[in-house]
């Protein structure tokens, strides 16, 4: 093929991509979770799901493909036709899988191409009332008196629940003895009736917990207090300047993805975060709406990679 019939090639596909980008979405878009329906995580992205569909004129169809530390799901998107119509709700465990997994069926960095960040919620150290501390350097203190009797509870070794815990462990200089539950209600659970007493999650899944008064709050793990809990001061201001983490979700697709579609995606993101309704929605499930997109978002992707591969290591756990 010569010069001049490559150009008009490249120059033709140019085109045709820009046409199917100015009719994008034309069909029903699948956005694929790799978590059960019914959790928090699946409530947030339904939410958000049926305000980017109103705002893009198409459904985005709630796929849930839960099992395997998300990989099902991430494996799904990675290897899925770049056309814009498979895209994955990414979010943190995407960053800490590298670190846990000596072999996933694809890069996390190559292979899916980041859209825009969407939200984040904070963790929340929360107490059986039978721990004797209202506040965290009460917490603090107590563990540090009582080596290796208080327990805390997480969804399994590697989800941000135990992460987190082990980060603050290394943070405070306390001693504290995991135990791992199969599901994430089953460890809820056993804080609320006392047989573990700490336990660190997102503050959706237990704010209804907290309200009700069946656990003790003592800290957020975001940089600023939350609206829903304003009473409950974060980490950072309670002795540990610094400290921060958010469970955050975001918006992926396959890495091939046309940039037109792409860049598509994020203005429905942008407008979607900026109507008034899901940001109240968003509010109720203690949810902080967040917008970062493009290259700012692939910088802070990279950086969560190598924060929480520094966790990993200093928690002792073996990669699979």
């Amino acid at each position: 093929m010569n010069e001049c019939a490559v150009v008009a090639a490249l120059a033709f596909t140019l085109l045709a991509i820009e046409a199917h980008a100015a009719g994008y979405p034309e069909k029903p878009v699948r956005f694929i979770l790799p978590n059960a329906a019914g959790a928090a995580t699946d409530t947030i992205a339904r939410i958000f799901a049926a305000k980017l569909g109103e705002i893009m004129g198409q459904q985005f169809i709630i796929d849930n493909r839960p099992g395997a530390g998300g990989i099902i799901a991430v494996e799904a998107v990675a290897k899925a036709t770049p056309d814009g119509y498979t895209l994955l709700q990414c979010g943190i465990s995407q960053a800490i899988s590298p670190a846990l997994n000596r072999k996933l069926p694809y890069d996390v960095r190559k292979d899916l191409a980041r859209i825009a960040q969407y939200g984040a919620v904070p963790n929340v150290l929360v107490v059986h009332s039978s721990v004797p501390a209202r506040t965290l350097k009460e917490f603090v203190d107590y563990a540090k008196k009582n080596p290796g009797k208080l327990q805390y509870a997480s969804p399994g070794i590697g989800f941000t629940p135990h992460l987190t815990m082990e980060l603050f462990k290394t943070a405070a200089g306390i001693n504290l003895l995991h135990v791992p539950y199969k599901s994430g209600s089953q460890a809820i659970a056993d804080v609320m009736g006392g047989q573990v007493q700490a336990q660190f999650n997102n503050l959706p899944s237990q704010l209804p917990n907290i309200r009700s008064g069946k656990v003790r709050a003592l800290a957020v793990t975001s940089a600023q207090r939350s609206a829903q809990l304003p009473d409950v001061p974060t980490i950072s201001e309670s002795g540990y300047p610094g400290f921060e983490m958010t469970v955050w979700y975001g918006m992926c697709a396959p890495a091939k993805t046309p940039k037109p579609l792409l860049a598509q995606l994020e203005s429905g993101v942008s407008k979607s975060l900026a109507a008034a309704d899901l940001r109240q929605r968003f509010a109720d499930q203690g949810v902080e709406p967040r917008l970062i997109a493009g290259a700012a978002f692939d910088e802070f992707y990279n950086n969560e990679v190598l924060r929480w591969a520094k966790v990993v290591q200093a928690a002792g756990i073996k990669p699979e």
